[in-house]
Protein backbone atom coordinates (compact mmCIF):
# COMPACT_ATOMS: atom_id res chain seq x y z
CA UNK A 1 0.00 0.00 0.00
CA UNK A 2 1.11 3.57 -0.68
CA UNK A 3 2.17 5.23 2.54
CA UNK A 4 0.97 8.68 3.51
CA UNK A 5 4.59 9.76 3.96
CA UNK A 6 5.34 8.78 0.36
CA UNK A 7 2.36 10.78 -0.90
CA UNK A 8 3.52 13.76 1.16
CA UNK A 9 6.93 13.48 -0.49
CA UNK A 10 5.34 13.14 -3.93
CA UNK A 11 3.38 16.39 -3.59
CA UNK A 12 6.13 18.10 -1.54
CA UNK A 13 3.53 18.75 1.14
CA UNK A 14 5.42 21.36 3.22
CA UNK A 15 5.95 23.56 0.15
CA UNK A 16 2.18 24.15 0.14
CA UNK A 17 2.73 26.59 3.00
CA UNK A 18 3.89 28.99 0.29
CA UNK A 19 0.53 28.77 -1.51
CA UNK A 20 -2.30 30.30 0.59
CA UNK A 21 -0.45 33.61 0.69
CA UNK A 22 -0.97 33.93 -3.07
CA UNK A 23 -4.73 34.04 -2.66
CA UNK A 24 -4.61 36.15 0.50
CA UNK A 25 -2.32 38.77 -1.03
CA UNK A 26 -4.50 38.92 -4.14
CA UNK A 27 -7.68 39.28 -2.09
CA UNK A 28 -6.08 41.95 0.11
CA UNK A 29 -4.92 43.93 -2.90
CA UNK A 30 -8.35 43.73 -4.54
CA UNK A 31 -10.27 44.44 -1.34
CA UNK A 32 -12.13 41.13 -1.63
CA UNK A 33 -11.08 39.43 1.60
CA UNK A 34 -14.11 37.62 2.97
CA UNK A 35 -15.52 34.41 4.33
CA UNK A 36 -14.97 32.58 1.02
CA UNK A 37 -11.28 33.47 0.76
CA UNK A 38 -10.06 30.51 2.91
CA UNK A 39 -11.86 28.08 0.60
CA UNK A 40 -10.14 29.63 -2.41
CA UNK A 41 -6.82 29.25 -0.60
CA UNK A 42 -7.67 25.58 -0.03
CA UNK A 43 -8.43 25.15 -3.73
CA UNK A 44 -5.08 26.74 -4.52
CA UNK A 45 -3.27 24.24 -2.28
CA UNK A 46 -5.02 21.31 -3.98
CA UNK A 47 -4.02 22.57 -7.42
CA UNK A 48 -0.44 23.10 -6.24
CA UNK A 49 -0.21 19.54 -4.93
CA UNK A 50 -1.72 18.30 -8.19
CA UNK A 51 1.06 20.07 -10.07
CA UNK A 52 3.74 18.49 -7.90
CA UNK A 53 2.34 15.00 -8.47
CA UNK A 54 1.99 15.61 -12.21
CA UNK A 55 5.56 16.92 -12.28
CA UNK A 56 6.93 13.69 -10.82
CA UNK A 57 4.77 11.59 -13.13
CA UNK A 58 6.05 13.50 -16.16
CA UNK A 59 9.67 13.30 -14.93
CA UNK A 60 9.62 9.67 -13.85
CA UNK A 61 12.14 8.48 -16.47
CA UNK A 62 14.48 11.42 -15.92
CA UNK A 63 14.25 11.00 -12.15
CA UNK A 64 15.21 7.34 -12.52
CA UNK A 65 18.63 8.64 -13.65
CA UNK A 66 19.04 11.90 -11.76
CA UNK A 67 16.95 11.37 -8.61
CA UNK A 68 16.37 7.66 -8.10
CA UNK A 69 15.37 8.30 -4.49
CA UNK A 70 12.14 10.07 -5.53
CA UNK A 71 8.89 8.15 -4.79
CA UNK A 72 8.19 6.94 -8.34
CA UNK A 73 11.64 5.70 -9.48
CA UNK A 74 12.29 4.18 -6.05
CA UNK A 75 9.15 2.06 -6.46
CA UNK A 76 7.33 3.48 -3.46
CA UNK A 77 4.58 4.97 -5.66
CA UNK A 78 3.40 3.54 -8.98
CA UNK A 79 3.24 5.91 -11.96
CA UNK A 80 -0.48 5.26 -12.37
CA UNK A 81 -1.04 6.17 -8.73
CA UNK A 82 0.86 9.43 -9.13
CA UNK A 83 -1.15 10.34 -12.23
CA UNK A 84 -4.39 9.49 -10.43
CA UNK A 85 -3.40 11.65 -7.47
CA UNK A 86 -2.62 14.56 -9.81
CA UNK A 87 -5.91 14.22 -11.68
CA UNK A 88 -7.95 13.79 -8.51
CA UNK A 89 -6.39 16.79 -6.79
CA UNK A 90 -6.98 18.90 -9.90
CA UNK A 91 -10.65 17.95 -9.98
CA UNK A 92 -10.99 18.61 -6.25
CA UNK A 93 -9.28 22.00 -6.55
CA UNK A 94 -11.51 23.11 -9.40
CA UNK A 95 -14.62 21.88 -7.59
CA UNK A 96 -13.69 23.74 -4.40
CA UNK A 97 -12.92 26.94 -6.31
CA UNK A 98 -16.26 26.73 -8.07
CA UNK A 99 -18.13 26.06 -4.84
CA UNK A 100 -16.44 28.99 -3.11
CA UNK A 101 -16.44 31.57 -5.86
CA UNK A 102 -18.84 30.39 -8.53
CA UNK A 103 -18.26 31.14 -12.19
CA UNK A 104 -15.90 34.03 -11.48
CA UNK A 105 -13.48 31.89 -9.51
CA UNK A 106 -13.83 29.01 -11.96
CA UNK A 107 -12.92 31.39 -14.79
CA UNK A 108 -9.53 31.87 -13.10
CA UNK A 109 -9.08 28.38 -11.65
CA UNK A 110 -9.51 26.57 -14.97
CA UNK A 111 -6.75 28.52 -16.78
CA UNK A 112 -4.61 28.10 -13.65
CA UNK A 113 -5.03 24.31 -13.72
CA UNK A 114 -4.40 24.22 -17.48
CA UNK A 115 -1.22 26.26 -17.06
CA UNK A 116 0.00 23.96 -14.29
CA UNK A 117 -0.46 20.87 -16.43
CA UNK A 118 0.95 22.68 -19.47
CA UNK A 119 4.10 23.44 -17.53
CA UNK A 120 4.53 19.86 -16.30
CA UNK A 121 3.81 18.17 -19.62
CA UNK A 122 5.05 20.63 -22.23
CA UNK A 123 6.87 23.76 -21.12
CA UNK A 124 9.08 22.68 -18.24
CA UNK A 125 12.13 21.74 -20.26
CA UNK A 126 11.79 24.55 -22.78
CA UNK A 127 12.95 28.15 -22.73
CA UNK A 128 9.38 29.13 -21.86
CA UNK A 129 9.40 27.07 -18.65
CA UNK A 130 10.15 29.85 -16.12
CA UNK A 131 7.62 32.19 -17.73
CA UNK A 132 4.88 29.53 -17.68
CA UNK A 133 5.56 28.73 -14.03
CA UNK A 134 5.50 32.45 -13.25
CA UNK A 135 2.09 32.63 -14.94
CA UNK A 136 0.86 29.86 -12.62
CA UNK A 137 1.70 31.90 -9.55
CA UNK A 138 0.35 35.09 -11.04
CA UNK A 139 -2.98 33.42 -11.78
CA UNK A 140 -3.01 32.01 -8.26
CA UNK A 141 -2.80 35.55 -6.86
CA UNK A 142 -5.63 36.64 -9.15
CA UNK A 143 -7.72 33.73 -7.88
CA UNK A 144 -7.94 35.58 -4.58
CA UNK A 145 -9.34 38.63 -6.38
CA UNK A 146 -11.92 36.67 -8.35
CA UNK A 147 -14.82 37.07 -5.90
CA UNK A 148 -16.53 40.26 -4.86
CA UNK A 149 -16.38 42.03 -1.50
CA UNK A 150 -19.04 41.32 1.08
CA UNK A 151 -22.06 43.62 1.19
CA UNK A 152 -22.54 45.73 4.28
CA UNK A 153 -25.94 44.17 4.87
CA UNK A 154 -27.19 40.67 4.38
CA UNK A 155 -25.32 37.50 3.64
CA UNK A 156 -25.05 37.79 -0.09
CA UNK A 157 -21.88 39.12 -1.64
CA UNK A 158 -21.57 41.79 -4.25
CA UNK A 159 -20.65 40.60 -7.74
CA UNK A 160 -16.99 41.26 -8.50
CA UNK A 161 -15.88 43.54 -11.29
CA UNK A 162 -12.75 43.67 -13.36
CA UNK A 163 -11.60 46.48 -11.08
CA UNK A 164 -10.61 44.02 -8.34
CA UNK A 165 -8.51 41.95 -10.74
CA UNK A 166 -6.81 45.11 -11.99
CA UNK A 167 -6.02 46.19 -8.42
CA UNK A 168 -4.50 42.75 -7.72
CA UNK A 169 -2.42 42.75 -10.90
CA UNK A 170 0.69 44.44 -9.37
CA UNK A 171 0.78 41.84 -6.59
CA UNK A 172 0.33 39.07 -9.16
CA UNK A 173 3.21 40.38 -11.26
CA UNK A 174 5.44 40.69 -8.20
CA UNK A 175 4.83 37.08 -7.14
CA UNK A 176 5.23 35.97 -10.76
CA UNK A 177 8.61 37.71 -11.02
CA UNK A 178 9.80 35.99 -7.86
CA UNK A 179 8.62 32.66 -9.25
CA UNK A 180 10.57 33.25 -12.44
CA UNK A 181 13.79 33.56 -10.43
CA UNK A 182 13.12 30.36 -8.47
CA UNK A 183 12.16 28.38 -11.56
CA UNK A 184 15.18 29.59 -13.52
CA UNK A 185 17.46 28.45 -10.70
CA UNK A 186 15.64 25.12 -10.32
CA UNK A 187 16.57 24.15 -13.87
CA UNK A 188 20.19 23.97 -12.69
CA UNK A 189 19.65 21.92 -9.54
CA UNK A 190 21.39 18.87 -10.97
CA UNK A 191 24.01 20.35 -13.29
CA UNK A 192 24.97 23.49 -11.40
CA UNK A 193 24.70 27.05 -12.73
CA UNK A 194 26.66 29.48 -14.78
CA UNK A 195 27.39 32.59 -12.66
CA UNK A 196 25.36 34.74 -15.04
CA UNK A 197 22.19 33.06 -13.77
CA UNK A 198 22.49 34.00 -10.07
CA UNK A 199 23.47 37.52 -11.13
CA UNK A 200 20.23 37.80 -13.07
CA UNK A 201 18.07 36.25 -10.35
CA UNK A 202 19.66 38.42 -7.66
CA UNK A 203 18.79 41.52 -9.66
CA UNK A 204 15.26 40.18 -10.02
CA UNK A 205 14.98 39.56 -6.29
CA UNK A 206 16.09 43.11 -5.52
CA UNK A 207 13.45 44.47 -7.90
CA UNK A 208 10.76 42.21 -6.43
CA UNK A 209 11.57 43.31 -2.88
CA UNK A 210 11.50 46.97 -3.88
CA UNK A 211 8.13 46.49 -5.58
CA UNK A 212 6.67 44.91 -2.44
CA UNK A 213 7.44 47.94 -0.28
CA UNK A 214 4.77 50.32 -1.51
CA UNK A 215 4.25 53.33 0.73
CA UNK A 216 6.59 53.71 3.74
CA UNK A 217 5.28 51.33 6.40
CA UNK A 218 7.40 49.38 8.90
CA UNK A 219 5.57 46.06 8.48
CA UNK A 220 5.89 45.56 4.69
CA UNK A 221 9.37 47.10 4.80
CA UNK A 222 10.52 44.60 7.44
CA UNK A 223 8.93 41.64 5.68
CA UNK A 224 10.31 42.60 2.27
CA UNK A 225 13.77 43.12 3.78
CA UNK A 226 13.61 39.71 5.46
CA UNK A 227 12.56 38.08 2.20
CA UNK A 228 15.34 39.77 0.22
CA UNK A 229 17.97 39.12 2.87
CA UNK A 230 17.43 35.37 3.21
CA UNK A 231 16.71 34.54 -0.43
CA UNK A 232 19.32 36.99 -1.67
CA UNK A 233 21.99 35.52 0.62
CA UNK A 234 21.27 32.02 -0.75
CA UNK A 235 21.69 33.31 -4.31
CA UNK A 236 24.89 35.12 -3.36
CA UNK A 237 26.30 31.79 -2.22
CA UNK A 238 25.43 30.36 -5.64
CA UNK A 239 27.28 33.26 -7.21
CA UNK A 240 30.36 32.36 -5.15
CA UNK A 241 30.01 28.62 -5.76
CA UNK A 242 27.48 27.64 -8.48
CA UNK A 243 27.48 23.95 -7.53
CA UNK A 244 24.27 21.84 -7.62
CA UNK A 245 24.03 21.76 -3.83
CA UNK A 246 24.17 25.54 -3.55
CA UNK A 247 21.61 25.90 -6.34
CA UNK A 248 19.21 23.50 -4.61
CA UNK A 249 19.63 25.42 -1.36
CA UNK A 250 18.80 28.68 -3.15
CA UNK A 251 15.71 27.13 -4.73
CA UNK A 252 14.60 25.91 -1.32
CA UNK A 253 15.16 29.40 0.11
CA UNK A 254 13.07 30.87 -2.68
CA UNK A 255 10.19 28.48 -2.03
CA UNK A 256 10.17 28.71 1.75
CA UNK A 257 10.81 32.47 1.67
CA UNK A 258 7.84 33.28 -0.53
CA UNK A 259 5.41 33.73 2.43
CA UNK A 260 7.50 36.68 3.62
CA UNK A 261 7.00 38.35 0.23
CA UNK A 262 3.30 37.51 0.22
CA UNK A 263 3.04 38.90 3.75
CA UNK A 264 4.69 42.14 2.64
CA UNK A 265 2.19 42.47 -0.22
CA UNK A 266 -0.73 41.74 2.11
CA UNK A 267 0.50 44.28 4.68
CA UNK A 268 1.10 46.82 1.92
CA UNK A 269 -2.60 46.56 1.07
CA UNK A 270 -3.43 47.65 4.65
CA UNK A 271 -3.81 44.23 6.30
CA UNK A 272 -0.77 44.30 8.59
CA UNK A 273 -1.80 41.57 11.04
CA UNK A 274 -2.81 39.22 8.23
CA UNK A 275 0.46 40.01 6.47
CA UNK A 276 2.41 39.02 9.58
CA UNK A 277 0.36 35.82 9.84
CA UNK A 278 1.09 34.96 6.20
CA UNK A 279 4.81 35.61 6.71
CA UNK A 280 4.82 33.33 9.76
CA UNK A 281 4.54 30.36 7.39
CA UNK A 282 8.11 31.02 6.21
CA UNK A 283 10.01 29.77 9.31
CA UNK A 284 7.58 26.86 9.67
CA UNK A 285 8.19 25.92 6.05
CA UNK A 286 11.95 25.98 6.60
CA UNK A 287 11.63 23.58 9.52
CA UNK A 288 9.41 21.18 7.60
CA UNK A 289 11.75 21.36 4.59
CA UNK A 290 14.32 19.51 6.70
CA UNK A 291 11.94 16.56 6.75
CA UNK A 292 10.61 16.71 3.16
CA UNK A 293 12.49 18.57 0.47
CA UNK A 294 10.44 21.31 -1.21
CA UNK A 295 12.47 21.01 -4.45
Amino acid sequence: MTRLADLAELVRAPAALSVPGDVLSGAAAAGTLGRRTPALAGASVLLYWAGMAANDWADRRLDAVERPERPIPSGRIRPATAFGVAAGLTAAGLALAGAAGGRRATAVAVPLAATIWGYDLLAKNTAAGPAVMAACRGLDVLLGASIGPARDRGRREAPPSARGLVRALPAALTVAAHTWTVTALSRREVSGADRRLPRATLAGTALVAATALGRPDPVPVALAAGYAGRYGAAQARVLADPSPGRVRAAVGAGITGLPALQGALTARAGNRLLGLAVAAAAPLGRRLARLISPT
